[in-house]
């Protein structure tokens, strides 16, 4: 069942890439931007990350935090996230629990691997509900950040 703006975002923790536990629903007060993607050190994945990266300042000042969400091991990601300096959190979802509960899970991804996230993104405002959900079948494909930073300027 795919996840609909209104409802609450579903809670969840995962490892990020400094072996500590982050939680949703402690994330609460603040603004949160989740993107999922597929594989790190992919180019679609790293071109996504890379421009949040680049404009991060424009999130923090609409009050939202960025995670990413990837099957990739926190080690994996830990890697990544150093070789792309990437400024914001990464989370492992190496059991794959958090993309299928989100909706946004491939069966069988490219070259017949199995079980890798989906490019999505999910908008959840301060107080855990979601004001923006797309999940997008191509990988290739990147989410449509205007639309979140539209939605994100009209949260307090």
């Amino acid at each position: 069942m795919q996840l609909q703006p209104g409802s609450p975002a579903p809670d969840f923790t995962l490892y990020n890439t400094e072996k500590e536990k982050v939680t949703l629903s402690e994330q609460q007060g603040s603004n949160v931007l989740l993107l999922f993607f597929p594989l790190a050190f992919t180019s679609v994945c790293t071109a996504e990350l890379c421009s949040v990266r680049d404009t991060l300042k424009k999130y923090e000042s609409l009050q939202a935090k960025v995670l990413g969400i990837s099957v990739d091991s926190l080690y994996t990601l830990g890697k990544f996230k150093e070789a792309e300096h990437l400024n914001f959190p990464l989370l492992s979802d190496f059991n794959k629990e958090v993309s299928k509960h989100y909706g946004c899970f491939y069966d069988m991804f490219s070259y017949g691997m199995e079980g890798v996230s989906k490019r999505a993104a999910f908008l959840i405002d301060k107080e855990g509900t979601l004001r923006y959900t797309e999940v997008l079948e191509n990988a290739g494909n990147q989410p449509d950040f205007n639309a979140i930073e539209k939605i994100l300027q009209t949260l307090p």
